[in-house]
């Protein structure tokens, strides 16, 4: 998967985070929303990390 692909996947998993909480739960879910999200950030570093130590090997 290119990283671009898998960095816009995990944006809009990010998205979905935020407008779930705050369509379906009123925001009253604002700490574990953003537990999630962050999380999904720090895998958004890492698989940049890894597809930028790949192409430096290549």
């Amino acid at each position: 998967m290119k990283t671009s692909t898998g960095l816009l996947i995990l944006i809009v998993l990010m998205h979905l985070i935020t407008l779930t909480n705050i369509t379906l739960f009123n925001g009253n879910w604002n700490g574990i929303a953003l537990w999630l999200s962050t999380g999904l950030f720090i895998a958004a570093i890492a698989f940049y990390l890894l597809g930028k130590t790949k192409k430096q090997n290549v």
